[in-house]
């Protein structure tokens, strides 16, 4: 009985096993920040829904700042069109920053126009405003939430990926790191929350 050739045998199939196991939970953490993402993408696309209401409502208080109400809206399209990539293609790290890069540009934009709002009472008065607002407002808070749950779904995977001998195997069967989903810039976020809330 040839012993040697059943302890490499073993040594084989016990090798095999625990780099299935690694594959199979590489899988398992990439399809839990995908599900995350598309969390975000659900309360991404609420806000963008909500945004040509506001801009519409917003117009004829706003005649002379067409340009204003132009910007966000290029700018909505701009994060409606990234979010769509992001969300065919989450795992792509390329994709996840060209969304951070349009959501940051929106918020700018969107920044602008309630700064440029806080000048026109009646607009600020106007109910509809105030409940575009709010749901503006609560839609910003769920996707926060989201954001942060992906963001740790990132985390895990990214860290599982880059421990060894698991980079071996995630560099040959193509599991890229992951990007994080940046938040943009917190003052403006915090302005969406606070603005049109009660007239003046």
């Amino acid at each position: 009985m040839d012993y040697g050739f059943w302890i490499a045998l073993i040594l084989l199939v016990g090798i095999g096993i625990f780099l299935v196991t690694i594959y199979n939970k590489l899988v398992s953490l990439r399809n839990r920040f995908k599900n995350g993402f598309a969390q975000i993408d659900v309360q991404l696309n609420r806000r963008y829904d909500l945004i040509p209401n506001l801009i519409e409502t917003t117009k004829a208080y706003l005649q002379h700042e067409k340009e204003t109400l132009e910007n966000v809206i290029q700018a909505r399209n701009g994060a409606l069109n990234a979010t769509q990539a992001a969300a065919a293609h989450p795992e792509d790290g390329a994709a996840i920053k060209n969304l951070n890069q349009a959501e940051a540009k929106l918020d700018s934009a969107l920044g602008r126009l309630l700064m440029l709002s806080e000048s026109y009472p009646d607009l600020k008065a106007n109910q509809t405003i105030q409940e575009l607002m709010e749901s503006l407002s609560s839609t910003e808070n769920k996707i926060a939430f989201a954001r942060q749950a992906y963001n740790d779904a990132v985390m895990h995977y990214n860290e599982y990926r880059e421990q060894f001998p698991n980079l071996f195997i995630a560099n040959n069967f193509s599991f890229s790191a992951a990007e994080y989903l940046e938040l943009p810039d917190e003052k403006m976020r915090e302005a969406i929350k606070v603005s049109f809330n009660k007239a003046p």
